[in-house]
């Protein structure tokens, strides 16, 4: 992540303790790595880890390896889509993804994942019921739950004329002229738009595509950027009042700032869920479930989340943690918010690239 003045933000230190725990006693997918040692079941005693920046707990692959003996290798990407680009081109030797719900879809479709062996993962009864089947991997055969997440705003109280809980504050309206950050991604951009106006995000009917994009080409000439998943930081610094980011970000920064905080607009949101996978090709498959179900333990889960801030799935972990966390309504934001929130799905490639040209017509304009 980028620097705001001379100091880093938080996900640059978060960073720096992935890289730091990640780099224990490996040197990357090269093969330069020293003479190989055995596990007990057979597999060379290491796991290489393709995850998001600031995703793990401060101490999360060091307790994995003195559980357990093996190294682990974090590697970061940015985006799904550079995930997806990345396994499509040929597994160069990732044990474990983490991608989000709608791409568990589509690298399924692709046949780019390993089916689960359930029976090696037994920490899984620790999920909460709403995880355990969930629509985009019936009886979570290719999937764990690592995370959940919602899209919402994040906000400088101060700054604000009330809570701004409605979406029209950043897509229609030109109350915070100049202060407004907006993602870049299309279809968050489409979905989001689409609920605002009252429709789901799912099959999104293409006169409503249209008129999403007219909108936001009003809106253009009041919003500051189209951020990249930067905008709790743009907002921590002082760059913009209000933006659309997802809880997790926004509740990160507001352990900083107290004047910054976070709300699910009344029409409703995205729910995403990022997901622990085995791709196809992963070269160590029973170290990757020996991982994925050390993850989903009580105690390695709540290291992770109250590290990150994002809100856990584990019923065990969430148990664990302290009411600073189980109360905080931007990491779990109050349920009859939630009721209003929804799963996107992956809805083809054809519908995708029609995003696509939608963004960059809104982005033209």
């Amino acid at each position: 992540m980028r620097e705001r003045g001379n100091r880093a933000s938080r996900r640059l230190l978060l960073a720096g303790m992935g890289a730091a725990a990640g780099a224990l006693s490996f040197a990357g997918l090269d093969g330069c790595a020293p003479k190989a040692r055995i596990g007990p079941n057979g597999e060379e005693a290491k796991l290489n880890l393709y995850n998001w920046d600031t995703y793990t707990g401060e101490t999360t692959l060091a307790d994995f390896k003195k559980a357990t003996g093996i190294d682990v290798k974090m590697s970061l990407f940015a985006t799904n889509d550079e995930l997806f680009a990345k396994l499509k081109a040929g597994n160069p030797g990732f044990d474990v993804i983490v991608p989000s719900n709608e791409f568990v879809t589509r690298f399924r479709l692709a046949d780019l994942l390993q089916p689960l062996d359930l029976a090696k993962i037994p920490n899984r009864a620790n999920l909460l019921p709403a995880f355990r089947d969930p629509p985009f991997d019936p009886g979570r055969r290719y999937s764990m739950p690592y995370t959940w997440l919602v899209l919402g705003i994040g906000y400088r109280k101060s700054k604000m004329r009330g809570v701004p809980d409605s979406w029209k504050w950043l897509m229609d309206s030109d109350r915070y002229k100049g202060r407004i950050g907006l993602f870049s991604e299309a279809d968050d951009l489409i979905e989001l738009g689409a609920k605002y106006l009252g429709y789901s995000v799912r099959n999104v009917p293409l006169a409503v595509i249209d008129r999403v994009a007219r909108m936001y080409i009003r809106q253009k000439p009041y919003v500051k950027i189209f951020h990249h998943d930067e905008g709790q930081d743009l907002l921590l610094s002082g760059d913009i009042d209000i933006v659309m980011e997802y809880n997790g970000d926004i509740a990160q920064v507001m352990s900083e700032d107290p004047d910054l905080d976070f709300v699910v607009p009344k029409e409703g949101s995205i729910i995403n869920s990022d997901c622990l996978c085995i791709p196809k090709g992963a070269p160590r498959p029973d170290n990757a479930h020996q991982f994925i179900n050390f993850l989903l333990g009580g105690k390695a889960g709540a290291d992770v989340y109250d590290t990150i801030k994002y809100p856990t799935p584990n019923a065990a972990a969430l148990d664990m943690m302290p009411a600073s966390y189980r109360d905080n309504q931007a990491i779990f934001p109050p349920a009859e918010a939630m009721a209003r929130c929804e799963y996107a799905e992956f809805e083809g490639m054809a519908r995708a690239h029609l995003y696509d040209e939608t963004v960059t017509r809104i982005f033209a304009a």
